[in-house]
């Protein structure tokens, strides 16, 4: 199940261009970018007002590498993830039939950004953020049971970015902050 592409039209906000100014942080600090495509690049992001020019301004960045990416994968069952754990920065979960609980509270983001695509059929998901972090669901496609998720009190810019897209199928997607960290 693939996403949905964007319309290029979309009015875009402060946390999409936070994502950007991190993205591009990110490839100036592995020297992707010189100092001057930096400037030029954020200038182009924080004047962008659509998702047309975001995506222009970042276009430029080279791709993520395969170790950027994961999936987990399973027909029936639970998959269940706790405690410490490496969370790449695109992580796709896909099951027809299975239950799925992801604590991320503990995880090591490697990333201050995480892409999360859920393929899910039939199980329930429930996903554990940090305290800090920013939830986007706007892309997430929910079923019968739909989506529960408040956002949390210390949400916070400086925090890790959690994109949750996709689809449940039949049961609820549940979200919510970690309680202690």
């Amino acid at each position: 199940m693939a996403s949905r592409p964007k319309d290029p039209q979309t009015l875009i906000g402060d946390n999409d261009r936070d994502r950007a100014t991190h993205l591009l942080q990110d490839a100036y600090a592995k020297g992707q970018l010189t100092h001057q495509q930096l400037e030029q690049c954020l200038g182009q992001v924080l004047s962008a007002t659509t998702r047309g020019q975001l995506d222009a301004a970042v276009a430029g960045l080279p791709a993520r590498s395969p170790k950027d990416r994961s999936t987990i994968t399973t027909v029936s069952g639970l998959i269940l993830r706790r405690g410490r754990w490496r969370v790449p920065a695109e992580l796709v979960v896909a099951t027809p039939l299975a239950r799925v609980y992801l604590d991320l509270s503990r995880a090591v983001l490697e990333h201050p950004e995480l892409d999360l695509e859920l393929q899910v059929g039939v199980g329930r998901v429930r996903i554990v953020v940090p305290r800090e972090a920013t939830v986007d669901l706007e892309d997430v496609e929910t079923g019968l049971k739909g989506l529960a998720y408040r956002p949390g009190r210390s949400s916070r810019s400086g925090g890790p970015h959690i994109r949750v897209h996709g689809t449940v199928g039949m049961r609820k997607l549940t979200v919510r902050h970690a309680l202690l960290r």
